[in-house]
């Protein structure tokens, strides 16, 4: 009976974490009951009854007008809390501080965190004239500087455009349209990293390469310099090596 018992509990905490991690894809727009049971493949009284128990516990929130769930404050202060010391975070350091002394520009490592980048890491290189444009624990739109380029261009053109259509008024903001978004998107995804030039901060540019670390969880490492310093021959050749080191880290972390 133990081992039954064992097993129940096992495949409920497997489907509750599956729940959440459908939560958290959803977390900006949110997703009704037909939504969970569809993406999850549960059956409407278990995908309802784990949903109620997320609710209670205030891992999960319903808006009442659209009826639709969300990661709710718990989940959220879990997320915080993992984000100032995990060991992914421990693994990606010294592979900045690597990125740094080969580049010797400033290094900048950010995350998705729903439709921003949230900055975890910047690390400085040995150029003398350093670029500091974002800081630890600040985040920005996805699209905005290089390394929230490069994650915006590993998301679909629907949900781009999603996103952007709740953002419209913020994007105006800095200039961007969604022309231009899309444009630097698709440029993105043909060389295999980002790139700005001027668009954030004057005299800045900068290249960017993302990559996905676990089934939910995309970062992306960014070198920033002036402009003066990553000029177009140095941006592509300082792109490639980006990507490359990406790319290899990734594989040899993910296995």
């Amino acid at each position: 009976m133990s081992n039954i018992a064992s097993t129940g509990g096992t495949q409920s905490m497997r489907r509750a974490l599956a729940l959440l991690r459908v939560l958290a894809q959803h977390q900006e727009e949110g997703i009704d009951l037909q939504g969970v049971m569809a993406a999850t493949g549960l059956e409407r009284s278990t995908a309802h009854r784990l949903l109620s128990s997320l609710l209670e516990e205030q891992f999960a929130e319903r808006d009442a007008r659209t009826r639709r769930y969300r990661l709710g404050v718990d989940s959220m202060q879990l997320g915080f809390a993992a984000l100032r010391r995990t060991p992914l975070l421990d693994a990606l350091r010294p592979f900045a501080q690597k990125l740094a002394r080969l580049s010797g520009d400033t290094v900048f490592l950010v995350i998705r965190q729903g439709d921003y980048a949230l900055c975890l890491l910047r690390e400085a290189g040995s150029f003398p004239v350093k670029v500091f444009t974002i800081d630890q624990g600040e985040r920005r739109l996805l699209g905005v500087g290089a390394g929230g380029l490069a994650l915006m261009a590993a998301l679909p053109d629907e949900e781009i455009a999603a996103l952007y259509a709740r953002h419209t008024a913020g994007y105006a903001q800095i200039g961007v349209s969604s022309a231009a978004l899309m444009k630097a998107v698709k440029q993105t995804r043909a060389a295999g990293y980002s790139e700005i030039v001027d668009t954030i901060t004057p005299g800045v540019s900068g290249v960017g390469a993302a990559f996905r670390v676990s089934e939910l969880t995309w970062v992306a490492f960014s070198f920033g310099a002036i402009s003066s310093r990553l000029d177009a021959p140095r941006r592509a050749q300082m792109g490639a090596l980006l990507r490359a080191e990406c790319q290899a880290w990734a594989q040899d972390y993910l296995g």
